[in-house]
């Protein structure tokens, strides 16, 4: 298992077994290599006893991200279709969320541009023009300019539930703001999809005291990542590679929002837990 990591001066550290190795290469450069799996396998077994120790608890990475863009899916479990329905059921919108859910086109949204998009143990942010803001925690794609899935990471995709529910129109302010995503804690480099038993866990957590908890698997998912890759491929390029965030299958309960504190724990093994405080 290779992860990829950026450090906080944004050089890429590969590691395997704990053992890490230092990249010179250009990030972009680097992520779009067609034999990136392999190359990095090799960096690492050539660094014999230069290699060093790695542990992105105790040195947090910055954001997996540089000239790449997030993108996300919408709609993909059946948990989401039904929350998305209940929030937006007062504007109209509920019917056309359960005929998303069901079509052969998926639902596929921008979500943020590299300066929006913080990293493990990096604040996130919650609208100050909401008062209904949750977590969305995701399987995230990293997906080279060829259109090919080159790994695998966490997104916390942050949601303004009201104003989303509000109009659904109003998706791109409900998503789209300063801080709106987190990716990490690395990718990881694998030309396999990960197993449908994977599990996706979240934990929130205020003032020291656990406040939600849920859970799901890979196996909820109704859309394949490579259909999801596919359709947002069809019309447009991503020189640098992108991200694809795949849905979330976790909601918290209506009564519930993130407040300024709160501590929020996404956690999707082999890849690790991405961790985020809310300011």
């Amino acid at each position: 298992m290779t992860m990829l990591y950026r450090s906080r001066d944004g050089a890429a550290v590969a590691v395997e077994d704990g053992r890490a190795v230092r990249l010179e290469d250009d990030w972009d450069a680097l992520f779009n290599r067609p034999d990136l799996a392999a190359y990095l396998r090799r960096r690492l077994r050539g660094a014999d006893g230069r290699a060093s120790r790695w542990d992105p608890d105790r040195v947090p990475p910055a954001a997996p991200i540089a000239g790449q863009e997030v993108w996300a899916a919408g709609v993909t479990y059946y948990r989401s279709r039904d929350a998305r329905i209940e929030e937006s059921r007062d504007a109209g919108g509920g019917d056309f969320y359960a005929r998303v859910y069901e079509a052969a086109r998926p639902e596929l949204f921008f979500k943020a541009t590299p300066h929006r998009v913080v990293g493990h143990r990096d604040r996130v942010r919650i609208r100050r023009d909401s008062r209904w803001n949750v977590p969305e925690p995701e399987l995230a794609l990293a997906v080279n300019s060829a259109g090919r899935i080159i790994g695998f990471t966490i997104c916390n995709d942050m949601s303004s539930r009201d104003i989303e529910g509000e109009n659904p129109l109003y998706l791109p302010q409900a998503k789209v703001y300063d801080r709106c995503c987190a990716l990490g804690p690395g990718i990881l480099v694998a030309a396999r999809p990960l197993p449908r038993s994977t599990a996706v866990r979240m934990e929130i957590r205020r003032a020291g005291r656990r406040v939600f908890s849920g859970a799901t698997t890979l196996a909820r998912l109704k859309r394949s990542p490579e259909s999801l890759v596919a359709w947002l491929f069809r019309e447009n390029r991503f020189p640098a590679g992108c991200f694809l965030s795949t849905g979330t299958g976790i909601v918290p309960p209506d009564r519930f929002s993130l407040r300024p504190g709160d501590r929020i724990r996404i956690s999707i093994p082999p890849i690790g837990t991405l961790e985020n405080e809310v300011e």
